[in-house]
């Protein structure tokens, strides 16, 4: 009896731990089914993600274009300025950061799946059909890849897809420099498929010609030139291998007058009026008016030279050059006056200040001298013997020769006969040369300001 009531108590007793244990696990599973429903939904999506992918990719050949034999690709591109410039005039070319958008249907990339567009690697660029797009007035383009290619793929589920990469190019800009530095330019970028025409690959623009090339607010990185609008457009070009299209977009530059304006025009404005400050000094001042001359050639010489080197070696004159031309050609005229002044100034007339002013209040004659001179002619032809009794007094002589000489000391100069007389070409040079240099000013910026300018390829 004993033993049947201890046996079902052990059997009790094991029931009830069963039953704590049962309890516990269903406890702890269904906390687990209720922490991780979202790990296991990403888990599920990458999962198909992944096999969406190596679907997409299984079988597919990226060396054949979308639609290849049935219709014609279409390249949809958006251009992004992050920073326009610098711009070298001496090489006509222009450095440019952009983001350089692309837009394309691949139908054999269409899938089914939780999302309507896949934010990709730049890796699957490589096992995908990308368009064959070069720059063709580009010099030197960058793809950056610090720290990873900047590049950015999107796949929609219709198999449209979006390309995105960072590129730095340096392109042509060709220059007419005939108003310089009043000039203006329009600077190209012209890009297409190297190897598609127009009957496998077309290019248009994703927003229309006026929306899709976009210069950020603070992009401008230009120190001679306002970037004063962009516009874009489309164009044909005809080779021996068919007809391709070339998407264009035009950056239009207005050149800064000011450094110019500092560093050539006044110096040689300055130049011009010291060259004519020579008209005021003296004609007999020789050393100072050939020194004005010379120093004023050579200054005008080495402004040209200086003016040139920023310049790319054009066979034209420029708006700068036709100003420093007119502004040598005053300054050397300047010391051909002198030289002709110079050549009709009467050497005996020599300016010398203290003769003039014996001339004008003369000494009188010491007697005492006069008459141990053997000779003694005055200007007015008299001569006076000197045959003169020896053992005469010496005052009777010197009174003699006061009395005689005093005629000769009243005498005046003659009226017509000037010392430093003003030369009537400087007279007139003082005049017209100023007036000329005045007027032409006037002309020449009234000219070059006020006309539009010439814009050789704008759109």
């Amino acid at each position: 009896m004993a033993d049947g009531m201890s046996c079902s108590l052990a059997m009790t007793r094991l029931w009830f731990c069963v039953l704590l244990l049962s309890v516990t696990c269903h406890l702890s599973l269904s906390q687990d089914a209720t922490g991780t429903p979202k790990e296991a939904e990403l888990n599920d999506n990458i999962t198909i993600f992944t096999r969406i992918l190596d679907g997409l990719l299984d079988g597919y050949d990226n060396r054949l274009r979308p639609g290849l034999g049935e219709k014609v690709t279409e390249i949809k591109t958006n251009i992004f300025v992050t920073s326009f410039g610098p711009v070298s005039d001496t090489e006509m070319e222009y450095t440019i950061d952009v983001f350089f958008r692309q837009s394309w249907k691949d139908e054999r990339l269409c899938f089914k799946g939780p999302m309507e567009m896949l934010p990709l690697n730049n890796l699957l660029a490589s096992n995908i059909w990308t368009p064959d797009t070069f720059f063709l007035n580009g010099k030197k383009s960058i793809a950056h890849n610090m720290t990873t290619p900047n590049k950015l793929l999107r796949l929609k589920d219709d198999g449209t897809l979006l390309y995105t990469m960072r590129l730095t190019i340096s392109a042509e800009c060709p220059m007419q420099l005939e108003d310089f530095p009043m000039d203006a330019h329009a600077c190209p970028l012209k890009f297409g498929s190297y190897a598609y025409p127009v009957s496998e690959v077309v290019y248009t623009w994703t927003q229309g010609a006026a929306k899709s090339v976009v210069v950020a607010d603070e992009g401008s990185r230009l120190n001679q030139y306002h970037l004063i609008g962009q516009t874009a457009g489309t164009e044909d070009i005809y080779t021996s291998r068919g007809q391709y299209t070339v998407m264009m977009a035009h950056f239009y530059l207005k050149r800064k007058i000011g450094y110019f304006v500092i560093q050539t025009y006044m110096p040689c404005f300055m130049t011009v009026i010291l060259s004519q400050v020579s008209f005021w000094l003296n004609r007999e001042s020789v050393p100072a008016r050939t020194v004005f001359g010379v120093t004023t050639v050579l200054t005008m010489t080495t402004l040209s030279i200086s003016a040139r080197n920023s310049l790319p070696k054009v066979a034209y004159a420029t708006a700068m050059d036709w100003f420093i031309a007119v502004c040598y050609a005053f300054v050397f005229s300047a010391l051909i006056e002198f030289a002709t002044v110079n050549y009709f100034t009467k050497r005996s007339w020599a300016w010398d200040g203290k003769k003039a002013m014996e001339a004008q209040h003369p000494k009188k004659k010491d007697p005492l001298a006069l008459s141990k001179k053997p000779n003694n002619t005055c200007s007015t032809g008299v001569n006076y013997t000197t045959n003169l009794m020896k053992d005469a007094s010496i005052s009777t002589i010197s009174n003699s020769t006061a009395v005689q000489l005093r005629p000769c000391e009243t005498k005046t100069p003659d009226p017509k006969k000037t010392y430093n007389s003003v030369s009537k070409i400087d007279k007139m040079s003082r005049i017209v040369f100023p007036v000329l240099f005045g007027t032409f000013n006037l002309v020449y910026w009234a000219t070059y300001l006020n006309r539009e300018p010439v814009i050789k390829g704008a759109v």
